[in-house]
């Protein structure tokens, strides 16, 4: 009776992850909706130029509906991550993102000589994009895991493993992105030190935690075993400092459909990895 029951949830999680991870491009275009109505009062323009920003959410509507309805899932699947790959770069190039003041490095950091403000300065371009793009791009991997035919109940094609490995390798460098963001930036440090104990003892602990499962991600070794530890902290992580909106949005000036399009994201994560954790 335990081997069947046991068969039985592994299914049911692994067909929640798909529920999720299938509905993400909804809750995409409803918050970058709600997000530039609220950019709309200060007259700043959307990420993309209108025309485009129409097609873009067109396609991501398209592919999330037929995913959701099981139509040529592993089709629409790549397809969605095409079609987020593609708005992430039009955003990017767009220039119109916008990042409250505690994303910015300081102004002394423009040291002595050359070289320094070379690096320094490609540092502060990379803190900027880092939070941004780092969880895009790991949704993009859930994608090519899906379209690998991970997550099937009744699978009639042979799962593509390079497909699954290379969003493997996505989620990897999420997690490598996660590390750096709690090296370097004061504020993630300040989001995670409210909620914990142990001072950057604990930092330090999580740092290296992420950094083992990036690790597993990106050498395919232990991805099971990774995905399932992911997926319990993945959670906490989404309740406790994505979802601390008092901090980011009234302390650190956010915009607050911003935020919550960060935490739509996550929670894609959060299915993509559930489908690892248990078909992986």
């Amino acid at each position: 009776m335990a081997a069947p029951s046991g068969k039985r949830a592994l299914r049911f999680l692994s067909q929640l992850g798909a529920f999720i991870l299938t509905r993400v491009g909804f809750w995409n275009c409803f918050s970058m909706l709600m997000l530039f109505a609220e950019r709309a009062d200060s007259k700043r323009k959307p990420d993309i130029p209108v025309p485009y920003l129409y097609v873009d959410m067109g396609a991501a509507v398209l592919c999330s509906s037929f995913m959701s309805f099981g139509v040529k899932r592993r089709w629409f699947a790549m397809a969605a991550a095409i079609q987020l790959a593609l708005s992430t770069y039009a955003s990017y190039v767009g220039e119109q993102v916008h990042y409250g003041e505690w994303l910015k490095v300081s102004h002394h950091l423009w040291l002595q000589n050359e070289v320094c403000v070379f690096r320094v300065g490609n540092l502060c371009r990379t803190s900027l994009q880092v939070r941004m793009y780092s969880r895009a791009l790991a949704i993009i991997g859930g994608f090519l895991i899906l379209a690998s035919g991970a997550g099937e109940v009744y699978r009639q094609k042979a799962r593509s493993r390079s497909l699954q490995s290379t969003g493997q390798v996505f989620l990897g460098v999420f997690l490598i992105c996660m590390v750096y963001s709690l090296q370097h930036s004061k504020e993630d440090q300040l989001a995670y030190l409210n909620h914990i104990m142990g001072g950057e003892i604990t930092i330090m602990l999580l740092e290296v935690l992420f950094g083992g499962l990036a690790l597993a991600f990106l050498s395919g070794c232990y991805v099971r075993l990774a995905a399932q530890i992911l997926a319990v902290m993945l959670p906490l992580v989404i309740l406790l400092i994505d979802g601390n909106l008092g901090y980011w949005h009234n302390t650190r000036k956010v915009e607050f459909w911003n935020q919550m399009k960060l935490i739509g994201h996550n929670v894609g994560i959060f299915g993509a990895v559930l489908i690892l954790a248990t078909d992986g």
